[in-house]
């Protein structure tokens, strides 16, 4: 087949590298627009113009995609299909009646659960203990279209939101390019997604990454997890906010939300949380270097007794 990819992020390298070692032509890649990006703002390329600029493809990056003069290129292209991996724009009705075969979706879950942009920061927010990658023929609704293949994956009880969308670009990868294959051949199967089932997993701003030291102990090592590495997770220390990286379950705690009440050169600080408490094993302050929770702690000389805030403490400047 004649195949354009589209996709921008980390994620969707394992996927386009994956296509270029079968027998499909990949006739151009779409992508988003270079962006400023570190303290001097230097233009920086998506992930994925890398790959495809290292392999010798023709590289598009339209600011927006939907254009008339945009589409009537692709269209130009004479794609069998378009095939899809965290692109980042929404496709229309014209785009997706574009190639001869329709256009297929990489989803970073087992729908129908978990549709939308962030799929895998709410499954482990929400404590799953699995989760996959499904391939779609699109349609006009938010990762709503026919069920290709999918892939399930678990979810490990400290693992990252980061290291979790890692190895799932992994398995996506093969799952793409068996679903590739199948549509050429004409024997790609479609499964109606149960709406029953349905699930949205809207997007994570900063604001969701603030700690509420009142919830429960598995609570906040799930959203820790969640929100890293990316918007990451925020508690306050002192006067100023302070990123939690890295946490482990603990044991029983008795004091208020958020107090110290334990200080131990290997597993870190341990805050009271409602109903127990968790092990902070590694921190950033504002403007330093990530450190390991004992590291903070002499760093800061933090004492049993010493307190964790949320960003509704009065002492958060700003």
């Amino acid at each position: 087949m004649r195949i354009i990819f589209a996709g921008s992020p980390a994620f969707a390298v394992p996927s386009l590298a994956r296509l270029l070692r079968t027998r499909h032509d990949i006739i151009g890649v779409i992508t988003q627009p270079d962006r400023p990006a570190g303290r001097g703002l230097k233009l920086k390329p998506p992930p994925v113009k890398d790959l495809a600029v290292r392999s010798g493809l023709p590289v598009h990056q339209p600011e927006k995609f939907n254009t008339r003069s945009f589409l009537d290129l692709v269209e130009s292209m004479e794609p069998d299909l378009i095939l899809v991996a965290a692109y980042g724009k929404i496709f229309r009705r014209r785009s997706l009646a574009i190639p001869k075969l329709g256009c297929v979706n990489l989803h970073a879950s087992l729908l129908p659960r978990y549709r939308g942009i962030a799929p895998v920061n709410r499954a482990v927010i929400s404590g799953e203990h699995e989760t996959g990658v499904t391939t779609i023929f699109m349609d006009q609704g938010i990762d709503t279209g026919d069920m290709i293949l999918s892939s399930r994956a678990t979810i490990g009880a400290d693992e990252t939101a980061g290291e979790v969308l890692d190895r799932l670009a992994v398995l996506g990868a093969d799952l793409v390019a068996d679903t590739c294959d199948l549509i050429a051949e004409g024997k790609a199967p479609r499964h109606k997604q149960d709406e029953s089932g349905a699930s949205y997993a809207a997007k994570l701003t900063k604001e969701d990454g603030w700690i509420g030291w009142d919830r429960s102990p598995a609570e906040v090592h799930n959203l820790i997890r969640g929100v890293t590495p990316r918007p990451g997770a925020l508690a306050v220390y002192g006067d100023a906010p302070v990123k939690i990286l890295r946490s482990s379950r603990g044991e029983p705690g008795q004091d208020s939300p958020g107090t110290v009440i334990g200080v131990d050169s290997d597993k870190g600080i341990l805050v009271s949380c409602n109903g127990g408490a968790l092990w902070l094993a590694r921190l950033q302050a504002q403007g330093r270097k990530a450190v390991s929770g004992a590291d903070f702690a002499r760093g800061y000389r933090i004492k049993v007794g010493d307190r964790f805030g949320s960003k509704t403490e009065q002492h958060l400047k700003g």
